[in-house]
């Protein structure tokens, strides 16, 4: 069976990236895709491992539907780059700072996020974190547009990826 994996990173971990990581496990499974694509979000920087998502992200996800209760921050590691199929960073910073601890073969795997988005016409997926309720709101509008772009994107790249033996 084909698989497809999405890393998505910011700087720690407890806002963008985890809603970007529950807003699209959310869409993967309702299209039945869960054995297929796995997920999973990280940060460039260990300030918060090992803690669950900014309240008030976990907050505004639920109002829409997404539990990202059972995450919990992390550092991105080295092996990351090797392990995922693609790796989004919320913003050009953290997309730099990936950038930097790549390795040289493995560089087309780094995106934004905001490349996949289909009606928002937006570079970055900007840090709520020091705002008010309407920067999470705004991430989860880019966020939810990217990741059907995303879906779309990872459903056409499970078809022409060939099948791991078994």
């Amino acid at each position: 069976m084909n698989t497809y994996s999405v890393l998505f990173v910011c700087m720690g971990n407890i806002c963008r990236s985890p809603t970007a990581h529950g807003v699209f496990r959310h869409k993967v499974q309702a299209q039945g895709l869960a054995e297929r694509v796995h997920t999973d979000s990280a940060g460039t920087h260990d300030y918060h491992s090992g803690s669950p998502p900014d309240e008030r992200a976990q907050l505004h996800a639920a109002q829409r539907q997404y539990d990202l209760s059972d995450l919990r921050a992390r550092q991105i590691r080295t092996n990351d780059f090797v392990h995922f199929d693609l790796l989004l960073a919320m913003d050009n910073d953290n997309l730099a700072l990936m950038r930097e601890r790549c390795p040289k073969i493995h560089q087309g795997k780094l995106r934004r996020l905001t490349e996949f988005c289909l009606t928002h016409d937006a570079k970055e997926v900007p840090d709520p974190y020091y705002g008010g309720s309407n920067g999470f709101e705004r991430v989860l509008d880019l966020v939810e547009d990217a990741c059907e772009g995303l879906l779309q994107y990872v459903q056409k790249e499970i078809r022409k990826k060939p099948a791991r033996p078994i």
